[in-house]
């Protein structure tokens, strides 16, 4: 039986929405049937009709209200809005007894989140953030050979994550919320793409960094957010890490690249090329794994829709959350590897560092507790 599924945000010329929608779909799990699709309502019901969906509120609170009271309301609430309303939102649906999926980066503020935390654990309910890129398969299958030692002591943890959209001034939706500190938090290209890779690293890694080093920068004048940052990472076991987030580096698209390296072995992955991942071991030649081919691991097939071969990629990575998501709300137990308010505050805590350590010069900064 497929599970009920509303939607705060995502109405006309928005992104990720239509992302979600689609990832949804894909095997079959959830039906979209209820939405407060814009802060202007008008604009909230023209989106809804034109996507058929059959309940349109004029406010996310309404539908709180409202889906919370119905036999037949939504199982879990999808929010996609700009950064800054994501703790509302996911407050009133909690607080509802709704189960919530949600963008990252986790809030807008570091104190909003940790307040989330609370709201959480109160409610019983799940509480998922779609950090799509830990769908893919074979970052699955990377997290599990790192698990089983296959790379040895881990020495260095290297992501980048770097595009060229907002290398001229901001202009169109997208940009424009991006870049205003009030809607998207105090952090630029950290908040919106340096979180992702700083959970993939999480992810693949089982460690989180002790420390880090910052130097932000805003190269568009009069931008108001970062737009590049160079972070050098410590781990507490001695491994040594560095991540790279720009929107500004020319040439680049979404060029989000993983290595992790041990003293037996390392890891090459791009999310370009989704479909190979580079795995040496040390005096011995490079080996091309590739998605569902020989030597997958379970970790891996488990997360594959089409044989070897057949390209799977960024929507299948959602996908995959979503799948997830129906089974642990349907098994009332989120204790698998889906990616939650620990993932979200680990972000907003990166995000937080950064920013303090680039104000006071690049200084190394511990993680908030």
């Amino acid at each position: 039986m497929t599970l009920k599924l509303g939607m705060v945000g995502g109405g006309e010329g928005a992104f990720i929405g239509a992302v979600h929608r689609i990832a949804a779909r894909i095997d079959g799990q959830w039906e979209l049937v209820a939405g407060a699709l814009s802060s202007d309502p008008e604009r909230a019901r023209s989106s809804a009709a034109a996507l058929g969906i059959k309940r349109s509120y004029d406010s996310f609170a309404q539908m709180a209200e409202a889906e919370a009271a119905r036999e037949d309301g939504i199982d879990a609430v999808a929010i996609v809005t700009p950064n800054h309303m994501h703790v509302p939102v996911a407050r009133a649906f909690l607080e509802a007894g709704i189960h919530v999926i949600c963008d990252k980066p986790l809030a807008s503020k570091l104190e909003d989140a940790l307040a989330l935390e609370e709201v959480a654990a109160r409610s019983g309910k799940l509480f998922i953030l779609t950090h799509n890129y830990s769908g893919y398969p074979l970052i699955r299958q990377a997290r599990e050979m790192v698990a089983n030692g296959e790379l040895g002591r881990l020495r260095l943890v290297h992501i980048e994550y770097v595009q060229d959209w907002l290398t001229e001034a901001a202009t169109g939706k997208q940009a424009e919320w991006r870049t205003d500190p009030a809607r998207s938090g105090a952090g630029g290209a950290i908040g919106d793409i340096g979180t992702h890779g700083w959970q993939l690293a999480e992810f693949v890694t089982g460690e989180t960094p002790a420390a880090l080093a910052a130097d932000l920068t805003s190269f568009v004048e009069g931008r108001a957010v970062d737009d590049n940052a160079h972070v050098m990472l410590r781990y507490a076991s001695g491994a040594k890490g560095m991540l790279w987030a720009s929107q500004v580096a020319v040439g680049n698209e979404n060029a989000l690249r993983l290595r992790v390296i041990g003293d037996k072995g390392s890891l090459d992955w791009a999310q370009e090329n989704p479909n190979q991942m580079t795995f040496t071991r040390f005096g011995q030649p490079k080996q091309i794994l590739t998605r569902g081919g020989a030597g997958a691991s379970e970790a891996g097939l488990a997360t594959i829709r089409t044989p070897a071969g057949h390209p799977e990629g960024y929507l299948e990575g959602f996908a995959t959350l979503y799948r997830e998501a129906a089974e642990a709300i349907r098994a009332k137990d989120s204790t698998g590897v889906l990616p939650g308010l620990k993932d979200g505050l680990s972000g907003m805590r990166f995000i937080d560092a950064c920013l303090r350590s680039s104000q006071d010069g690049g200084k190394w900064t511990e993680l908030g507790g």
